[in-house]
C-alpha cells in the first residue's frame, strides 16, 4: 500500500464534496423539545480553537463569543448519547436583523474560523452591521465533540494518513479499508459516531441552532459543500428559511461518479489554462508548448510515485505534488506559486510545494493538523454512493482519462472504496432538494471558471430551487465573503439585508 501526505489526502477528499424526495418536518418535536429550548451560554472563546490558524482567527477580536450547542447523536434516539456543536458569534455592529449561519465547505471545514475571518473581511459591510455572523463546526468537525479522528499529527506528517479511493495513488485491499474504519471508530468514540455524521443529521443540528439563537427563520451562507448543506436544510425545513446564499454550487442531480469525473475534468481545464499562462513566461517548467504541458508534468513527477524525496522532514510523493498543484488551481492567483514549485522540483527541491500542500491542508507552524481530511472522509461515507472494487477501478480509469495530469503511470488496478466497511449505509440520496414547496427566493453564485464545482452545477441548483443565479466571470472557487469582488458583495448584502435579488442573468467579473 502506497502512502501520501495529509495535504494531498485532504485535497482528494475535498473533491468528493460536493436526495431523497422532499422531506417533511420531523414529527418528533416533543422528544426534541429540550434541545430546541436550550439557551446558549456564550462566553470567552478560550479553549475552542483546535489549530494554530483557528487560534489566530478566533483571538483576533475580544468581542467574539463562543458556546456549545447540545444535540442528539442519533435523532432516532434523542434520549440517548449527545454531541456538542462548537459555535462562534461575531456580534452585529448595528441594528440586528438576526443571525447569519455560515459554512465554508469541505465537507469537514470548520465554520467558527469562517465567522471570525468574515467579520474582518466584511468589516464595513451592511451584512456585519445587521447580522450576527455565526460560525459552527458541524458534527464531527473541528472543535465539536466527539470529533472524527483517524490519525495523529505525527502519523499524518509521516504520510500514513491515507484514504483509499479511485483518485488516490496506490493499490488497496479489503483489509486496508476494514482497518481504516476500525481505527477511525476507535479514535472517534465508537461506530455510532461514524453512523451519524452525514448531511441529513447536520441540517437538523442547524435547525436546533437556529432556535437556540432565537431566530424564527434561518439566514444562511454556504460555500462549496455548504451548497449541499443549505439545500438539504431547505428540503427538510422549507418553511423555516428566510434567506440562503449558495456560493459555487454542487449539482443536486449529479451522483458521486459523474460528479467526480466532472470535477477532475474541471481541474484538467484549469491545469491547461495555468500551463498556457506559464508558457508565455521565460523558463516555464512545463515548457513553451501548452499542448505538451501534461506530458511534461508527468515526466517531472511520475518517478516520485515509487521514489519520494525528503523535504523538510516530509516525504514528497507524486500524490503530494499533484495534490499541491491542484490546490493551487483553485484560484488563478496561485498559478505563479505552482510555477515556482515545479521549477524547484526540476532541481530536486520541494519546499514551495510542501508549503502549498500544508497551507491547503491547514497544518500549523506548530505541527498541528485539523481533522478536515478525517471529517471529510466520514461525512462523505454517509453521503456518497458506494462502489464495488471493480466499479472503483473503472472510475479510476475514467478519472485518468478526464484528467491525465493526475495519472501517476502506475495503472488503474487496486482502487477501492474507502467506505465499503462503513457501519451504516449512506443517507443522503440523489437527487436531493427537488420540488421544495414554500421556499423563498434563494441566491446561487456560479463562477464560470470554477474547477472544483464547475459552473453548470450552480445553474442546475438555482433552477432546482427556483431561485436566482448570479454568474461571475473568473477563474477561482468561491467568491462570497472575500474582498475580490465589490460587485458580488453588494448583491449579497442587498439580498441578505433587504431580500432583494438581482435581475435574471445578472453578472459580475473578477
Amino acid at each position: 500500500m502506497k502512502s501520501a501526505t495529509a495535504a494531498a489526502t485532504a485535497f482528494l477528499l475535498a473533491l468528493t464534496l460536493t436526495g431523497c424526495s422532499q422531506s417533511s418536518q420531523p414529527d418528533d418535536a416533543e422528544r426534541l423539545q429540550r434541545f430546541y429550548d436550550q439557551q446558549l451560554a456564550f462566553g470567552a472563546c478560550d479553549g475552542y480553537a483546535t489549530t494554530a490558524g483557528d487560534e489566530t482567527a478566533i483571538a483576533a477580536r475580544p468581542e467574539f463569543r463562543c458556546a456549545r450547542l447540545e444535540v442528539p447523536l442519533d435523532y432516532g434516539d434523542p434520549g440517548g448519547r449527545t454531541m456538542k456543536i462548537a459555535v462562534l458569534k461575531a456580534p452585529a455592529r448595528g441594528e440586528r436583523i438576526g443571525s447569519l449561519l455560515l459554512n465554508p465547505g469541505g465537507p469537514g471545514g470548520p465554520g467558527m474560523a469562517m465567522a471570525a475571518v468574515g467579520a474582518k473581511t466584511w468589516a464595513a459591510s451592511p451584512v456585519t452591521e445587521r447580522f450576527d455572523l455565526i460560525g459552527f463546526d458541524p458534527r464531527g468537525v473541528g472543535a465539536s465533540t466527539p470529533a472524527i479522528d483517524c490519525f495523529s499529527d505525527a502519523e499524518t506528517d509521516a504520510g500514513e494518513a491515507v484514504f483509499p479511493m479511485a483518485s488516490s495513488v496506490g493499490r488497496w485491499t479489503a483489509d486496508d479499508t476494514r482497518a481504516l474504519v476500525e481505527r477511525c471508530a476507535e479514535r472517534s468514540g465508537g461506530t455510532d459516531v461514524l453512523e451519524h455524521v452525514g448531511t441529513r443529521d447536520a441540517v437538523r443540528d442547524m435547525d436546533i441552532l437556529r432556535a437556540a439563537l432565537g431566530d424564527e427563520k434561518l439566514s444562511y451562507l454556504g460555500q462549496s459543500y455548504g451548497t449541499r448543506l443549505g439545500p438539504v436544510y431547505a428540503e427538510t425545513f422549507p418553511e423555516r428559511v428566510r434567506a440562503m446564499v449558495l456560493d459555487s454550487a454542487i449539482d443536486p442531480h449529479t451522483g458521486t461518479v459523474d460528479r467526480r469525473i466532472t470535477q477532475f475534468a474541471g481541474f484538467q481545464r484549469a491545469f491547461d489554462k495555468m500551463a498556457a499562462d506559464c508558457a508565455t513566461r521565460p523558463d516555464c517548467p512545463l515548457g513553451a508548448d501548452p499542448a505538451r504541458a501534461t506530458a511534461s508534468f508527468q515526466q517531472l513527477t511520475r518517478s516520485l510515485a515509487d521514489t519520494p524525496i525528503e523535504v523538510q522532514g516530509h516525504r514528497l510523493s507524486f500524490a503530494d505534488v499533484w495534490g499541491a498543484v491542484t490546490a493551487g488551481l483553485y484560484d488563478s492567483a496561485a498559478w505563479p506559486v505552482i510555477t515556482k514549485g515545479l521549477t524547484e522540483l526540476r532541481a530536486g527541491k520541494g519546499d514551495t510545494l510542501v508549503a502549498l500542500g500544508n497551507a491547503f491542508g491547514g497544518r500549523g507552524p506548530d505541527g498541528r493538523w485539523p481533522n478536515f481530511a478525517e471529517a471529510a472522509y466520514a461525512i462523505n461515507c454517509m453521503d456518497e454512493e458506494r462502489r464495488t472494487p471493480d466499479e472503483e477501478t473503472e472510475l479510476r480509469r475514467r478519472l485518468y482519462e478526464a484528467a491525465p495530469y493526475m495519472d501517476p503511470g502506475t495503472g488503474v488496478e487496486g482502487a477501492r472504496d474507502a467506505c465499503e466497511f462503513w457501519p451504516a449505509p449512506p443517507t443522503l440520496g440523489y437527487p436531493y432538494a427537488e420540488g421544495i414547496r414554500g421556499l423563498p427566493q434563494t441566491l446561487t453564485i456560479g463562477i464560470t471558471g470554477d474547477p472544483a464545482t464547475p459552473y453548470p452545477g450552480s445553474r442546475s441548483l438555482a433552477e432546482t430551487l427556483g431561485g436566482t443565479l448570479l454568474t461571475v466571470a473568473g477563474e477561482q472557487h468561491t467568491v462570497a465573503l472575500s474582498a475580490v469582488s465589490p460587485c458580488v458583495n453588494a448583491i449579497v448584502a442587498d439580498y441578505l439585508v433587504d431580500l432583494k435579488t438581482p435581475p435574471a442573468e445578472a453578472r459580475c467579473t473578477l
